[in-house]
């Protein structure tokens, strides 16, 4: 179970709207869509989570690149949602270079069927996708969230965290 929801920062305080993520492929499409929720060009954060497995914070501030916060990476690298935050740059990764995983998949005909293989890493992936948090973790410190407590919030009550320190709690809970 997914919940997505955009908090745009108003000159009356934070505005709160629930998003459909169904038709956002890339990070670029999210950042256009959170931009579209802001006509003043004001911060706009995209809260994401996946029910007591993981959650993610992108702000948007104008035209500024997105930045971006993933609680466990290897949790949201498998979920379609968690995809489009991952993006090589925030795992350290060369952009398109998707040639590392294909090579340290042994792909030779004598794979076990339940990928029990005493020599398998995950398909490799998992140097790539650790099961922690990534991305900046400093993205909500001025705005009342520091870096200790982000990374000390557990996914299951994260964005309720997060909406209550910026004052938020009742305009996320009415999309909620």
């Amino acid at each position: 179970m997914y919940f997505a929801a955009l908090l745009a920062r108003t000159e009356d305080g934070w505005e709160a709207s629930d998003t459909e993520l169904d038709d956002v492929e890339t990070l670029s499409d999210l950042a256009e869509l959170a931009r579209e929720a802001s006509p003043e060009d004001d911060t706009v954060l995209v809260l994401i989570e996946q029910e007591d497995a993981w959650f993610g914070v992108v702000r948007i501030d104008g035209e500024d690149d997105p930045r971006i916060y993933v609680s466990d990476a290897a949790a949201a690298a498998r979920s379609s949602y968690g995809e489009i935050l991952l993006t090589d740059e925030l795992l350290g990764r060369e952009p398109g270079d998707d040639s590392a995983d294909l090579d340290s998949l042994d792909l030779d005909g004598t794979e076990e069927p339940d990928g029990d293989s005493d020599d398998e890493e995950d398909g490799g992936g998992a140097e790539a996708v650790p099961h922690s948090p990534v991305g900046d973790s400093e993205i909500l410190d001025d705005l009342g969230v520091s870096e200790k407590e982000l990374k000390a919030l557990d996914a299951e009550d994260a964005l309720g965290s997060i909406a209550e320190a910026l004052g938020a709690s009742e305009v996320l809970e009415t999309v909620r």
